[in-house]
């Protein structure tokens, strides 16, 4: 078994044990939140996330700040300080470590935060280098966005297209089953650029500086995970219409090879957003002024659930939890 814990075993064993209560945190553990929210005073809140990348080596150390800065850009908040904790394999070389950190850096610059503290070791039995980063940011009290703020009537926009990671991945772990596909040389290595756009911290301040009800960044479970998270967490039902998805060429038929789903593959690199009608056409203008790709592919209703309207006229209800497409070809 791989991947995230469900949300039974979260509100079974994570949730219910938190140790004692600080009336100061805002937003804690919950199901869905991307990053917990602690009141400082002066109308300041800390926005504070963690996130583990553990699937991936080539782009390690680039990987991990932009993931856990996505998770605090979502919150509302501008990505300012880092600590990563770097585990490597026992024989791992110098040029490894040289090659993680520079990455690090890189990134850091490229978000505009800084590398505050850590912890670096060896670590006896692990196969592969391992970072969990975590990453902090601060906003005003009143400006904060949480994952669970959706209300009916809301406009539901996600940027880019569908399986932006996920696209990525299947063209560098999975080459070789898509060329035995049959699948374009040119096209793998069109795919393999998507992780250039991972990052969600433009889009997603130029959002909250407009004021949206909910952000989210949609990562394991894909595109249909993460609005089954918004709406859920939000009480709320979404009604989502797959023919409104933007799906890239190299995505389509890198799913088709391989018979995975694309709504349900890992999405890092696609923001989700829950937009006021009167907001609508002003988040869309400034995205589309920032150069930002974003669609409207679903609205807001009162009750509780998602519903996906697919292409072909069927109705589907999409579960609270989706186990990742990867973990098929895995």
């Amino acid at each position: 078994m791989a991947g995230k814990l469900s949300p039974e075993l979260l509100r079974k064993f994570i949730f219910s044990r938190i140790g004692v209560r600080d009336p100061n945190v805002l937003v804690g553990p919950a199901y869905g939140e991307d990053a917990a929210i602690i009141d400082l005073g002066n109308n300041k809140v800390l926005v504070t996330h963690v996130d583990p990348i553990t699937g991936a080596v080539e782009l390690l150390g680039w990987l991990a700040v932009h993931i856990a800065c996505n998770d605090i850009a979502v919150r509302g908040a501008k990505p300012k300080w880092l600590l990563p904790v770097l585990l490597l394999p026992e024989n791992a070389s110098e040029e490894l470590i040289d090659k993680i950190t520079s990455q690090i850096d890189k990134a850091a610059k490229e978000v505009k935060a800084m590398i505050v503290g850590g912890h670096s070791e060896y670590t006896p039995e692990l196969k592969r280098p391992i970072i969990t980063m975590t990453a902090i940011g601060i906003t005003a009290k009143n400006k904060f966005i949480r994952t669970s703020g959706a209300k009916p009537g809301d406009f539901i926009i996600m940027t880019k297209t569908a399986a932006v990671e996920g696209t990525s991945i299947l063209a560098t772990d999975f080459a070789d089953k898509l060329r035995n596909k049959g699948v374009n040389e040119d096209l793998i290595k069109r795919g393999a650029r998507f992780i250039n756009e991972i990052s969600v911290v433009k889009e997603a301040l130029i959002l909250a500086e407009i004021g949206v009800n909910s952000m989210h960044d949609p990562t394991e479970g894909g595109l249909l995970g993460g609005i089954a998270e918004i709406a859920y967490s939000s009480n709320v039902r979404i009604e989502v219409w797959e023919d409104k998805i933007p799906i890239a060429e190299e995505t389509r038929i890198f799913c088709e090879a391989l018979n995975i789903d694309p709504l349900k593959l890992i999405s890092s690199g696609v923001l989700l957003a829950s937009v006021p009608r009167e907001k609508i056409e002003l988040a869309l203008s400034e995205l589309k002024r920032a150069g930002i790709k974003a669609s409207i592919i679903g609205r807001v209703k009162e009750g509780r659930g998602v519903v996906l309207y697919r292409r072909n006229g069927m109705k589907e209800k999409v579960p609270e939890f989706i186990v990742d497409e990867l973990y098929k070809l895995w």
